[in-house]
């Protein structure tokens, strides 16, 4: 039941109103921010990286394609992970309808994880994505751009993420990195965003936003984990781990002697 107070229109335009002074200096903060990002300064990639794609070994100068920017949404899944993390997948849903427009403005959109290809793949086809993703298992990528940890670091040796050092909570966390390549080839680095960052361009928030309840994140995380399943787990039984990952409940067993242990 709800418990918002009722009024008349004229008093519901007149609050309206008045939301809207702040939703329109919101939005000029927001092009003023996204200026502020244009400007920053760039830094040139020196060290090789190679990745693992469906035909086989692929540079990160081959992910630009013919274009001069590429977008890397790094997705949590290490190698012979048991679950899919569900805010990498709720984000990555919707990536393949900006694909299209982003590719025809001089961007490519790559996902990168840590999990070999084969396993990449299997993911990608359950989830039905489209989108290009190319494992980094056999490189410094993903460690390098500060979303992966090593086992030093896991053990407590220096390690940083959205530019503060940090104690990782696990070995795999998400992020963006965003680069340039120029006309002679080289490689900067432009951007890099990490935790709700992301949210940006996650498009069911901004609806949510707009619906009478919001995104009624209400426990016991109080963030998407809260409803959020996979695109083809819901209604399904289950539990998300602290780990961002789906767990289905084990179905009920038939056998009588295996219910009785």
């Amino acid at each position: 039941m709800h418990t918002h107070e009722i009024t008349t229109r004229d008093a519901w335009l007149e609050a309206r109103k008045a939301l809207l002074a702040e939703e329109k200096a919101l939005t000029r903060a927001r092009d003023a921010v996204n200026a502020k990002r244009l400007a920053l300064p760039w830094v040139q990639v020196e060290k090789s990286y190679t990745f693992e794609g469906a035909d086989g070994p692929v540079t990160l100068a081959e992910l630009f394609g013919e274009r001069s920017q590429l977008i890397v949404y790094h997705f949590m899944l290490a190698p012979s992970a048991d679950g899919i993390c569900v805010g990498c997948a709720f984000l990555c849903d919707h990536v393949d309808g900006a694909r299209q427009h982003l590719e025809q403005h001089d961007v490519s959109l790559i996902v990168v994880a840590r999990a070999p290809f084969a396993e990449i793949e299997a993911v990608r086809r359950r989830m039905g994505w489209q989108f290009r993703w190319v494992s980094s298992h056999q490189s410094d990528f993903n460690y390098d751009f500060n979303v992966s940890y090593t086992p030093e670091q896991m053990a407590g040796a220096p390690a940083n993420y959205n530019f503060a050092a940090i104690a990782p909570p696990i070995e795999d966390l998400s992020g963006v990195s965003v680069f340039y390549r120029d006309a002679e080839g080289g490689i900067f680095h432009t951007y890099s965003q990490y935790g709700r960052g992301g949210e940006e361009v996650i498009g069911a928030y901004a609806w949510l936003d707009i619906a009478p309840l919001g995104r009624n994140e209400t426990g016991p995380r109080h963030n998407l984990t809260d409803w959020v399943r996979l695109n083809d787990s819901y209604g399904v039984s289950g539990h998300i781990r602290e780990t961002g990952q789906f767990i289905p409940a084990a179905p009920a067993s038939s056998c009588p002697a295996c219910a009785a242990e």
